[in-house]
């Protein structure tokens, strides 16, 4: 072997020892894997491909032009998930702490460039101590340029942020540009400003965990969509997401073989919705039974928990599903779970996904608190994200469907290709109850007993709303599955643009 080969080995072999034995052995005491660790654990056995292994800072301040590291804090490169190709970078903890410098910044900007020209899903791995004091604003020009890839890139392919470590201040940004992110229990901590900041500016205690920890943000903020038990949890779940999802915007979604029958019925469903309308019951039991194999990949499970959003399969394809839960708040609408379902929806408009529309609703949640937090700006939201979207869109009327509520829930009137109901749909401007209550507010007790019986027989069931044409079908809950993919087959050569425009004005 000659000098120079030896020469290269043993500078890859330190390139890969990055930060040090002893910071390696820090980093495994934390119970935390490496940076290459985890690139390994994420993608398919053997295909990493390493980008700059050898690229070093260029910085000269404050003693570090005599502290020069391979790699320089950032493992970057591409390779396989399930044989499709991504591309990956990962803050490395172990050199300067993970901080970006303008040197490494080039790198996650290089990738992120590979990525959108050849039109695959970029993950970015996030463990850093933020912006390289040592180099000034050259480290924030780097934060720069990688939020405008991250913008530039949204909605043509995919871009997925695991947070595994400490990411605070400008570092939050471009996870927060991105179309989920996922975070590790008691391990990940996102936030602006710091414990010690907050103290000093407000006065406020608060630790890390608390301030923003991962059970934080994926049950209070809605900033994290994913929770993971473990770093190995958390990146097979990052697998799992991909494969419902195209490699970019010009793809069709992933087909996956399946067994189970398109025509499968299940008589359960026809005792799932109770008669009484005030009693609740659990949507997600509906989800488990119209999916294939019953296995639906819920997203942000534990942030307003009133409505469910997620990837399912309909006979091998991949599809969308937002649905109100009555078994929570009885399934009302508020600010929280309009924001959560509005950037879902925009999310499967982006990559080709049909929506499917599971719709039990009482309405929007009544309050000053949500009046004066913008409730009609949020609201707005899923009205125009539904009819924006330009994808299959198939909506199902379980029972509820009331007022405004009815009519941004992916009515007919909203866009909605395929409209059904069960025979137990009530869609009315509001309940009986209520209506009665306005209408007949002078009445007796026994005068409105009587008005009620008559409200409810014109108004509480889908056939009005059918005579209309505003219901395409009312279906048997036990035909369920059998009718929506029906309904999705029929719809798949759907062609519909929206007029040209450089963009529309979300109500943000």
């Amino acid at each position: 072997m000659n000098q120079q080969i030896k020469e290269f080995i043993e500078r890859n072999k330190q390139a890969e020892l990055a930060g040090g034995q002893d910071k390696i052995d820090k980093q495994k005491k934390a119970g935390k894997l490496t940076a290459r660790e985890r690139i390994n654990v994420l993608l398919d056995k053997g295909t990493f491909v390493e980008l700059d292994k050898f690229v070093i800072h260029q910085s000269h301040n404050l003693g570090m032009d005599k502290n020069f590291i391979d790699g320089d804090g950032i493992v970057s490169g591409y390779g396989k998930i399930d044989g499709r190709f991504v591309y990956v970078y990962a803050y490395d903890f172990t050199v300067f702490g993970g901080s970006l410098s303008r040197t490494n910044a080039n790198k996650i900007v290089k990738v992120q460039r590979l990525a959108l020209k050849m039109g695959a899903p970029i993950i970015a791995i996030n463990d850093s101590g933020g912006a390289r004091i040592q180099e000034g604003v050259g480290s924030l020009a780097g934060y720069g340029d990688i939020f405008y890839q991250n913008t530039i890139s949204s909605g043509v392919i995919p871009q997925i942020s695991v947070i595994m470590g400490p990411c605070a201040g400008g570092a939050c940004y471009s996870p927060a540009l991105t179309d989920f992110i996922f975070m590790v229990k008691e391990k990940s901590h996102m936030f602006v400003t710091g414990p010690d900041v907050v103290k000093s500016v407000t006065n406020e205690e608060v630790d890390k965990e608390e301030l923003g920890g991962a059970y934080t943000h994926s049950s209070k903020s809605g900033v994290s969509h994913f929770l993971g038990e473990t770093e190995e949890d958390t990146l097979m779940m990052v697998r799992e997401l991909l494969s419902f999802l195209p490699s970019n915007n010009m793809e069709d979604v992933p087909f996956c073989a399946t067994s189970d029958s398109p025509l499968r019925e299940d008589e359960n469903l026809n005792t799932l919705i109770p008669e009484d309308p005030s009693k609740p019951y659990d949507m997600k039991e509906l989800i488990d039974s119209i999916v294939d194999d019953r296995i639906f990949f819920e997203v942000m499970a534990n942030f307003a928990q009133n409505i469910i959003i997620g990837f399912a399969r309909m006979d091998g394809k991949s599809v969308g599903i937002v649905a109100n839960q009555p078994a929570v708040q009885a399934g009302v609408l508020d600010i929280d779970a309009s924001d959560k379902a509005a950037r879902f929806i925009r999310f499967c408009d982006c990559f080709n996904i049909p929506v499917i529309t599971l719709e039990d609703v009482p309405g929007f949640l009544p309050g000053c608190t949500q009046e004066h937090n913008g409730i009609i700006r949020h609201g707005a939201k899923i009205v125009y994200a539904y009819v924006e979207a330009t994808v299959p869109k198939v909506t199902l009327i379980t029972r509820k469907a009331y007022g405004g509520a009815y009519i941004v829930m992916s009515s007919k009137h909203t866009g909605a290709d395929v409209n059904f109901a069960y025979p137990s749909a009530e869609i009315a401007v509001m309940g009986a109850s209520g209506a009665v209550n306005i209408l007949y507010r002078n009445k007796t007790d026994e005068e409105k007993a009587q008005v009620l019986k008559e409200y409810e027989k014109k108004f509480s069931n889908p056939y009005r709303a059918a005579e209309l044409g505003y219901l395409d079908e009312i279906i048997l809950p036990s035909q369920t599955r059998a009718k929506m993919i029906q309904a999705l087959d029929m719809t798949q050569t759907k062609i519909r643009s929206n007029p040209a425009k450089k963009h529309g004005n979300l109500p943000l």
